[in-house]
């Protein structure tokens, strides 16, 4: 060492001697790693630089960031006694972000609901994403065992939410998913298709009048969005209720898988991913706005053959014919016409129908505005099949209620 780095050394150990307080010890004087400021604690909120991601606990196990898990929830005991697993299929991501849940298969018919939810999991590359993907295929394996829309003694899971651990199997199961999953979550998408033969038109049922509900309703690209409050005891009303933006995703028909919906699914399901921040690619629309509808039901007033001279998505024409209602006994025939010029966004499948059926939902475009400006003011939004609003309770979830003491 020559005499110019000697003095340098001793120049810079003179210099930390001096920043050492006189009082100091010669244990105050050693010099080690720097105190950690705020700007260097990952735990920090004034943290600089990449935040470490940690593991995701749900259903008793911890996820890794970048790996993917296929765990189980179990619904319920089953009618044999044994315990029937439901697949939950985890991907935790190695970037932070939010926890999307993707629930599909509420009615055991609904299968368009269960591939595209399977699809989107799949697809899903822990690696590079942010944020958590859990994803429900199948909530409803009773149902989904026997075609059914309904769990085995006929009650219709989603209007048994958030549920009890003490009532009927549908309020049990209810409380399972909703404490051990949703409770989980950041947001949720609830997958459904339409009910009784008829298709739904690619479309999102969400409260409007929650301003986080209709961000998220409004991430879904080239799709139609009709405000709907909800019933009590819907999946999708409890967790809103709770703080966690819920949508309801209906996708085609019950009872087969429809490929041109299903593909329509899973390319919203990733715009969605997309602009919460999940993934760094969006899929191509045509159109990338989502469209907001307001709508009415075109109700048959006889019984007979339906015979519709329509598709779903049609853009119709006030008067013009969507269809025929056809009496064999009687030889006649009643026709069907649009009240109004709008867009079919759901209809019957051709089947025997009764008074009162509900055959066409036509749908009129409005702006994202009034639809926000109409919910705020209370409205109830779309009517159900069964002509009732969908905030109105069934005397059959009265009866439940009654029952079950839920």
């Amino acid at each position: 060492m020559n005499k110019v780095s000697v003095t340098r050394l001793v120049s810079i150990v003179l210099t930390l001697v001096a920043l050492v307080p006189a009082s100091a010890s010669a244990a105050d004087a050693f010099v080690g790693p720097p105190a950690i400021i705020p700007g260097g604690d990952p735990a920090s909120a004034q943290f600089i630089g990449p935040k470490l991601v940690a593991a995701f606990e749900i259903l008793d196990t911890q996820v890794p960031p970048g790996e993917r898990a296929q765990l189980e929830w179990h619904a319920s005991s089953s009618l044999a006694g044994s315990e029937m697993a439901s697949p939950v299929l985890v991907a935790h991501g190695e970037r932070p972000g939010p926890v999307l849940c993707l629930v599909a298969g509420m009615h055991g018919d609904e299968l368009n609901s269960v591939e595209i939810v399977r699809r989107v999991a799949n697809a899903v590359d822990p690696s590079d994403f942010g944020g958590t993907l859990v994803a429900i295929p199948v909530v409803n394996l009773f149902g989904y065992l026997r075609n059914s829309r309904y769990l085995p003694d006929r009650r219709d899971l989603n209007r048994f939410f958030p549920g009890t651990p003490h009532g009927s199997i549908a309020s049990r199961i209810a409380y399972g998913l909703f404490t051990g999953v949703i409770r989980h979550c950041d947001a949720v998408v609830d997958l459904h298709t339409g009910s009784f033969a008829r298709r739904n038109l690619p479309q999102v049922r969400a409260d409007l009048s929650r301003d986080a509900v209709g961000e998220l309703a409004r991430s879904f690209g080239a799709t139609a969005v009709l405000h709907s409050r909800g019933a009590r005891g819907m999946l999708r009303t409890a967790a809103s209720e709770v703080d966690i933006p819920t949508v309801t995703f209906e996708v085609g028909g019950p009872g087969e898988l429809e490929p041109g919906e299903i593909a329509h699914g899973e390319q919203a399901l990733q715009t969605v991913l997309h602009k919460l921040g999940m993934t760094r690619h969006s899929p191509t629309w045509d159109e990338s706005r989502p469209v907001f509808y307001e709508s009415s039901w075109i109700r048959s007033d006889v019984s007979g053959l339906l015979l519709s001279h329509v598709a779903l998505g049609d853009q119709v024409e006030a008067k013009q014919l969507l269809g025929v209602v056809i009496d064999p006994i009687s030889n006649t025939e009643r026709k069907l016409v649009s009240p109004a010029a709008g867009t079919i966004i759901g209809m019957a499948r051709n089947q025997v129908v009764l008074p009162g059926f509900a055959v066409f939902h036509l749908g009129g475009e409005t702006s994202e505005q009034h639809a926000v400006r109409e919910a705020r003011k209370g409205s109830p939004g779309v009517l159900d099949e069964d002509g009732r609003r969908l905030d109105e309770d069934s005397d059959a979830r009265a009866l439940d209620d009654e029952l079950d003491g839920d």
